[in-house]
């Protein structure tokens, strides 16, 4: 994660900072059972930034319960891409 965090604007960093959380393992009901979730590394609003083990990446999803991820991806994004496209999202 320092690697992406390294990568970031100021503006980006002071966001990131704000949104980011102790990594902590969320349910992923289509995939995540085989080892117990996946890594949440931020939420905003109701959307996280996750690291997908099997995929080698970071991905964003919704939640509505926390603790559990909404719906799997496979965007196998770096984290500074990933912190850039929630800074977005409505």
């Amino acid at each position: 994660m320092e690697a992406g965090v390294s990568k970031l604007s100021v503006e980006d960093r002071e966001f990131w900072k704000a949104i980011s959380i102790k990594p902590a393992k969320w349910k992923e009901l289509q995939y995540g059972a085989e080892g117990n979730g996946f890594w949440v590394v931020a939420i905003k609003d109701s959307n996280v930034i996750w690291y997908n083990d099997i995929e080698e990446g970071f991905n964003i999803s919704t939640f509505t319960q926390y603790g559990e991820i909404a719906k799997y991806y496979t965007e196998q994004d770096e984290l500074q891409w990933s912190i850039r496209k929630i800074k977005k999202a409505p």
